[in-house]
Protein backbone atom coordinates (compact mmCIF):
# COMPACT_ATOMS: atom_id res chain seq x y z
CA UNK A 1 0.00 0.00 0.00
CA UNK A 2 1.23 3.17 -1.05
CA UNK A 3 1.02 6.28 0.91
CA UNK A 4 0.64 9.99 -0.46
CA UNK A 5 2.97 12.63 0.51
CA UNK A 6 -0.26 13.75 2.55
CA UNK A 7 -1.38 10.59 4.37
CA UNK A 8 2.34 10.74 5.65
CA UNK A 9 2.11 14.84 6.75
CA UNK A 10 -0.93 14.27 8.23
CA UNK A 11 0.21 11.40 10.30
CA UNK A 12 3.01 13.26 11.63
CA UNK A 13 0.82 16.52 12.74
CA UNK A 14 -1.26 13.08 14.52
CA UNK A 15 1.40 12.15 16.24
CA UNK A 16 3.30 15.51 16.79
CA UNK A 17 -0.33 16.39 18.34
CA UNK A 18 -0.85 13.62 20.36
CA UNK A 19 2.69 13.44 21.82
CA UNK A 20 1.82 17.06 22.84
CA UNK A 21 -1.06 16.58 25.02
CA UNK A 22 0.76 13.35 26.50
CA UNK A 23 3.90 15.40 27.57
CA UNK A 24 1.56 18.68 28.88
CA UNK A 25 -0.60 16.20 30.55
CA UNK A 26 2.45 13.99 32.11
CA UNK A 27 4.08 17.12 33.23
CA UNK A 28 0.93 18.56 34.89
CA UNK A 29 0.78 15.24 36.71
CA UNK A 30 4.27 15.18 38.12
CA UNK A 31 3.59 18.98 39.34
CA UNK A 32 0.36 17.69 40.84
CA UNK A 33 2.60 15.35 42.65
CA UNK A 34 5.10 18.05 43.76
CA UNK A 35 7.92 16.39 42.12
CA UNK A 36 10.88 17.50 40.52
CA UNK A 37 13.98 16.60 38.37
CA UNK A 38 14.69 12.81 37.55
CA UNK A 39 11.22 11.70 40.12
CA UNK A 40 9.06 14.37 38.03
CA UNK A 41 10.88 12.58 34.71
CA UNK A 42 9.98 9.48 35.90
CA UNK A 43 6.70 10.03 36.33
CA UNK A 44 6.06 12.08 33.63
CA UNK A 45 7.51 10.22 30.41
CA UNK A 46 5.52 6.87 30.84
CA UNK A 47 2.21 8.75 31.95
CA UNK A 48 2.90 11.26 29.08
CA UNK A 49 3.39 7.46 26.50
CA UNK A 50 -0.03 6.18 27.78
CA UNK A 51 -1.85 9.55 27.66
CA UNK A 52 -0.34 10.14 23.67
CA UNK A 53 -1.18 6.56 22.42
CA UNK A 54 -4.58 6.81 23.91
CA UNK A 55 -5.17 10.04 21.96
CA UNK A 56 -3.82 8.99 19.18
CA UNK A 57 -6.54 6.24 19.28
CA UNK A 58 -9.14 8.24 19.99
CA UNK A 59 -8.50 10.91 17.17
CA UNK A 60 -8.04 6.92 14.85
CA UNK A 61 -11.56 6.13 15.80
CA UNK A 62 -13.36 9.65 15.53
CA UNK A 63 -11.84 10.03 11.67
CA UNK A 64 -12.50 6.73 11.25
CA UNK A 65 -16.29 7.21 12.41
CA UNK A 66 -16.47 10.69 9.83
CA UNK A 67 -15.28 8.47 6.98
CA UNK A 68 -12.08 10.45 6.67
CA UNK A 69 -9.96 7.58 6.76
CA UNK A 70 -10.28 4.20 5.84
Amino acid sequence: MAHTVSSVIWSLIGIIASGLVGAFAGRLLANAFGLDGLSAALVAAPCAMVIATAVWVAITVVLRRLGLVR
